[in-house]
């Protein structure tokens, strides 16, 4: 997609928390920026270490681009808490393992000359598309929420907090208000196409390329066979109900992190988010396939055959 203008005056920087090497590239590129006259609020971030509410509450104006160094989990948290705000990010994979969502390490070997690119919007823009999930009591439409939004760029997965007995729980699903299927596992798995090589495709859903706009309903480990994946336009409402819950251990869980608990009696509508996530990017030759290839380590990569396309006459 076409860039969008940074125009370099407040950015944010987050590194992998407890990670040395991405803090090194943190303060490397903070001082680059600010030398620059670049505003820049910098933090770790991690499961125990937030910083977007105190950067977004201190900001004294918009904020231009946030530079987000470690791996698809650094990346996941800034797009959750970011996205509402608009804010384009450069995730750059240092101390990460698959890298799915970010740029390679390579890119920062020449800060400069990536500034540079910034300013002149020498770079490209992928939007991605993100869900937001919501607590209602009861059956009412429209009704008051139970609970603030929460949103994601993989997926919403529910299910239990705890595995003492398998199954572990009962889930009916509703789409646009009707009745679609009851089911008896361990939990249900509402993704984006981004998510879909993540936790959705460890439980059998299908790729689904990042440029697409679609909902992906999975079921995780279900007790019937007939229990299949199913894929949604994204205009498409996803209500989930949790059944014979008395231990209420039922939880939503977004990206792998946990929202909120589900109470009896409430439900759990998710639908498409209202804003995408923006990641820039820097790869002249960037190939989404070349990414699956590469992280998946499918066959087609590791054994080099001659591509022989001759044509005969």
């Amino acid at each position: 997609m076409p860039a969008i203008a940074v125009r370099l005056q407040q950015v944010i920087i987050t590194y992998k928390a407890n990670d040395p090497e991405s803090k090194r590239w943190a303060i490397r590129c903070e001082q680059e920026l600010t030398a620059r006259g670049v505003r820049v609020l910098m933090g770790p971030s991690g499961p125990k270490d937030n910083p977007y509410p105190v950067f977004l509450a201190s900001a004294n104006r918009g904020i231009d681009l946030a530079i987000v160094l470690g791996g698809d989990g650094t990346a996941l948290g800034a797009a959750r808490h970011l996205a509402a705000e608009g804010v384009p990010l450069l995730a750059v994979n240092i101390g990460g393992r698959l890298g799915f969502l970010t740029e390679p390490a390579e890119v920062l070997h020449d800060t400069q000359a990536v500034w540079e690119r910034l300013e002149q919007d020498r770079y490209a823009v992928q939007k991605r598309m993100m869900v937001q999930a919501q607590l209602f009591q009861g059956n009412q439409r429209p009704g008051e929420p139970s609970s603030e939004v929460f949103w994601a760029l993989n997926e919403m997965a529910v299910k239990p907090a705890s595995v003492e007995r398998l199954p572990t729980c009962v889930l009916e699903i509703e789409v646009d208000g009707e009745v679609i299927d009851q089911y008896q596992g361990d939990g249900l798995i509402v993704s984006t196409p981004t998510g879909s090589t993540s936790y959705t495709l460890s439980a059998g859903g299908a790729i689904l390329h990042p440029g697409m706009e679609a909902i992906s309903v999975v079921p995780i480990c279900p007790l019937s066979l007939s229990s299949r994946p199913l894929i949604l336009p994204p205009a498409f409402v996803v209500s989930i109900w949790p059944l014979q819950d008395q231990e209420l251990r039922t939880k939503l869980w977004m990206d792998g992190v946990l929202a909120t608990s589900i109470w009896p009696g409430q439900r759990v509508d998710v639908r498409r988010a209202q804003k995408d996530a923006q990641f820039i990017i820097l790869q002249e030759n960037y190939s989404y396939y070349r990414t699956l290839r590469e992280k998946l380590q499918w066959a087609g990569a590791l054994v080099p055959y001659p591509r022989n396309h001759r044509v005969w006459s």
